[in-house]
């Protein structure tokens, strides 16, 4: 375990369930939306917001703030909820998600959430507007700090290889990418549809710093990403092994629940374990 209060833990573990909670709710309540990638996305989501990132909900556009790449935008309901809970907009606005005329749509808009700096949903090229945030940084002598995460069935595409060279090339440190390495995609298992193994070694070799974590250890994630945020030697990436569907035990680790929808009875058993999650 990381060395982190056990209070403070236990506060992230507690926001955690909250948006897993919201997850499955908001896809629940719209009958569309992706739950799988969302459940194991929101450890990561949670350590950046709610204890690594540099943000004033009260002043999303604050020019001096972190900024964040949801590169794998189908993972739009675990933002959402993080953003809400930080406190970018009303929690019980994320009930309206799926709307025609809602904020919140199935894919990040930043033109309409506030929070989101990039609209996602076309996967791949995520890491590219992430590295064009990163040198403007370095350009204007600003400090924040730019992460990225990505999907694995995302790193099958060829922009986010150029990208990787590039970033590497021009040695832009202030860049920390997180792989949600969940290992299931749309139509099944990311090893038997385009095996992208060995990720650390194909990073290393494009010239990245490359570390390996828990990804729903919170104590880990905020440990390894602060120390990320302050280190001058990068771009560095975290290859975050997690799990698909994490926290519901009949959504874990299988592509039916990519885009799946609960039913009432569904619903309250994920419910009910969720609330339970990390305790």
């Amino acid at each position: 375990m990381a060395n982190i209060d056990k209070n403070e833990l236990e506060r992230l573990r507690q926001v955690a369930s909250d948006i897993r909670c919201s997850v499955v709710s908001m896809v629940k309540e719209a009958k569309v939306g992706h739950i799988g990638g969302s459940l194991s996305v929101t450890d990561i989501l949670t350590a950046l917001y709610f204890s690594v990132m540099e943000v004033k909900p009260e002043d999303p556009g604050w020019e001096d703030r972190d900024r964040l790449v949801l590169s794998k935008g189908h993972g739009a309901t675990a933002l959402y909820s993080a953003l809400a809970y930080r406190g970018f907009s009303p929690v019980e606005g994320l009930e309206s998600f799926g709307c025609i005329d809602s904020r919140y749509q199935v894919h990040p808009d930043r033109k309409k959430v506030p929070g989101v700096e990039v609209s996602t949903g076309a996967l791949g090229q995520g890491l590219s507007v992430g590295i064009g945030m990163a040198l403007a940084a370095k350009l204007e002598k600003k400090k924040y700090h730019t992460f990225v995460i990505l999907g694995d069935g995302e790193i099958q595409e060829g922009q986010v290889w150029e990208a990787a060279m590039f970033a590497a090339h021009y040695k832009i440190e202030n860049l920390t990418v997180i792989l949600d390495y969940n290992n299931v995609q749309l139509m099944g298992d990311v090893d038997k549809i385009m095996d992208v193994a060995p990720v650390d070694k194909k990073w290393d070799s494009f010239g990245w710093i490359v570390k390996k974590i828990d990804g729903h250890d919170l104590g880990e994630l905020v440990e390894n990403l602060k120390e990320a945020k302050r280190s001058d030697e990068g771009p560095v990436i975290f290859i975050a092994k997690t799990t698909k569907g994490k926290g519901v035990s009949f959504m874990q680790n299988t592509c039916d629940w990519h885009g799946g929808v609960p039913s009432e009875e569904e619903f309250n058993k994920a419910i009910g374990e969720l609330k339970d999650y990390g305790e």
